[in-house]
């Protein structure tokens, strides 16, 4: 039998990296958001889906009541305001007035980082461009969506968001009765629409495509990050009621900024989801190595089987040519220790006539 030799990969010729992309349709029903398991219009927020917190600083919602063994987070609302917004005050109208800065502040720093030697906070913008500070665009009042990495995966795919909102009265978010406006971010893709910013990579912006408001700016959508930034101005209309308190007074956007409390601000955007979609995106990165067999090596077999009396079995002629069938792939490091195989759908004929090239992909 032959000594059992390797064969040395080349890592510039036999060696190459690659990354692929999945997507994967995620469809998000206003049904689930805003009241399959329990809720009522006089009752918001006693949907066992959603989760409120002591601390009232967000709200969680799951596909399923969260008590439930097989419950998965979806995404986390809440909401706030720029310190230097006409909302910012300290009357005794205000309802956690520090903490909606706080939160604004907050997801600011995360999205777009600091600013100047002074490291001041920066205001969300509906454009591509944050250093212009045009006052029709900033957006000093938000609400922010936090999707779960369950379903966003390693980012969402640009150019397939879309969100489905019902703007009207909290008495009358039906479609047949409110006015609806869908905000996708149709401008962008995987090479234009989009700007790296701060340190959550790249976004876009989230456009109405109802009428002819298809370039006014309601929002961004951070990918990577898996996070949507929606303008209060997308609901501003003096004759809708925004929110219905439990003492039945009603509220429009405004008041409702000010004078409810986060978790009512998440009740009411929750009441007005229709629907939101997108598509996810799983990266897979793969090593690919070409595992070359020459036509003079690897024309015997090493097992033990191959041979019978000290004769191939497979030779009938001793001048016959040798035939061996390669059925497996080692990859082995420096010091020739085993560190993966592959098996072959099917046996290779393998004879001094041919030489094989196996394509090994390790995925990671």
């Amino acid at each position: 039998m032959p000594v059992q030799n390797y064969e040395t990969l080349n890592t510039n010729s036999d060696v190459t990296t690659t990354k692929t992309l999945l997507h994967e349709v995620i469809p998000l029903t206003g049904t689930i958001v805003s009241g399959t398991y329990g809720s009522s219009a006089d009752a918001p927020g006693s949907e066992r889906n959603v989760k409120n917190y002591a601390h009232g600083m967000f709200q969680s919602v799951y596909d399923y009541p969260y008590l439930s063994s097989s419950a998965n987070h979806i995404f986390d609302i809440t909401m706030g305001y720029d310190e230097t917004s006409d909302l910012s005050g300290t009357t005794a109208g205000h309802i956690q007035n520090a903490k909606k800065i706080n939160m604004y502040n907050q997801f600011s720093q995360v999205l777009l980082g600091y600013t100047g030697s002074s490291n001041t906070v920066e205001v969300f913008e509906s454009d591509l461009n944050f250093s212009d500070n045009t006052a029709g665009k900033q957006m000093k009042a938000c609400y922010f969506l936090t999707l779960s990495r369950l379903i966003t995966k390693d980012q969402i795919k640009k150019g397939s968001f879309s969100l489905t909102l019902n703007t009207g009265s909290w008495t009358a978010v039906t479609p047949a009765g409110a006015v609806t406006k869908t905000l996708t971010d149709v401008s962008a893709s995987e090479t234009a629409g989009t700007n790296n910013k701060g340190n959550a990579g790249e976004y876009g912006v989230l456009y109405s495509m109802d009428g002819d408001e298809d370039s006014v700016g309601y929002g961004l959508i951070f990918y990577q990050a898996g996070i949507v930034v929606l303008s209060s101005s997308v609901f501003i209309n003096d004759t809708y009621d925004f929110y219905r308190v439990p003492s039945d007074a009603k509220h429009q956007v405004a008041k409702t900024l000010t004078g409810s409390s986060i978790s009512g601000n998440c009740d009411a955007i929750r009441h007005r989801i229709t629907n939101m979609s997108f598509n996810n995106t799983t990266e897979i990165n793969s090593t690919i190595y070409f595992c070359r067999i020459p036509h003079s090596k690897y024309n015997y077999s090493s097992n033990p089987t191959y041979t019978s009396n000290s004769k191939i079995r497979v030779k009938t002629v001793a001048s016959d040519t040798p035939v061996a069938y390669v059925t497996t792939v080692g990859l082995y490091n420096a010091s020739n220790e085993l560190m993966a195989t592959a098996k072959l759908s099917e046996p290779l004929r393998k004879d001094p006539t041919n030489e094989i090239t196996l394509r090994v992909r390790l995925d990671y």
